[in-house]
């Protein structure tokens, strides 16, 4: 659908950082530790936390909190185990809604996120229902400037192993990449250019629009209680917004 792209959902998270910027970062932190468990706490060895760190930065999450998350997850042994888990289901009015969580309770957080599918209209399904309408891809964002070439950009980023470049958005060019070649990229462009957003994750494959203003309210506050919620890492959806085209 022209006019929408993952870029729509990433600004409106990054639009909330002032707002929400301890539970943002909390959140970072969150998988930091995790990372650093599955790999160590060097970005360089471990590729994991070099993409989380990569996302901290795009969030402007400072480096001394980076730091101490990276130091605190490898000096601390004691603290509770996180486990990644994916919900998927429906919103109001067949809206695809994926909900990746990292929580050290699977039935809380299961209980709890059931809850907000069902408070606002929603339907929380098996695992599969909704994934076949995402594919997983990575993203980078790069904000328009007048000293910013087109030609050049586009160039930069296929010869990086970029999938696809967006120029036709008007305030910012977003490169697509396959999942695998997403730090290469990312790493090859990066002395270059800066990134106003860089995410792996999955990204729908269709759009779809709510014209019910009932709906519309619903979707919205589904979408805002499951970003709030302290196990809730991300939140992916196919809801081509009108605030976001």
């Amino acid at each position: 659908m022209a006019g929408h792209s993952k870029w729509s959902n990433i600004k409106r998270r990054k639009g909330a950082v002032d707002e929400k910027r301890a539970k943002i970062f909390s959140k970072i932190g969150r998988e930091i530790q995790v990372a650093v468990r599955m790999g160590g706490p060097d970005p360089e060895k471990n590729t994991v936390l070099r993409d989380v760190v990569a996302k901290a930065k795009s969030y402007n999450m400072p480096n001394d909190n980076i730091q101490r998350s990276i130091s605190r997850a490898a000096g601390d042994s004691s603290s509770d185990v996180m486990e990644e888990i994916q919900y998927e289901g429906y919103g109001p009015g067949g809206v695809a809604v994926m909900v990746r969580a990292l929580t050290d309770n699977r039935n809380r957080t299961a209980g709890e996120v059931r809850h907000i599918f069902d408070k606002f209209g929603g339907n929380l399904g098996s695992d599969g229902c909704v994934a076949f309408q995402f594919e997983s891809k990575g993203t980078l964002v790069i904000e328009r400037h007048d000293a910013l070439d087109d030609e050049q950009v586009f160039m930069d980023a296929l010869e990086a192993g970029a999938e696809d470049v967006d120029l036709e958005q008007e305030d910012i060019i977003e490169i697509t990449t396959p999942p695998t070649e997403f730090a290469a990229v990312r790493d090859a462009l990066a002395s270059t250019y800066e990134f106003a957003a860089q995410e792996l994750g999955p990204i729908p494959l269709t759009w779809v629009e709510l014209e019910d203003e009932e709906m519309i309210a619903n979707m919205t506050k589904l979408i805002d209680l499951l970003e709030d919620n302290d196990d809730v890492q991300d939140v992916y959806h196919n809801w081509a917004r009108e605030d976001d085209a």
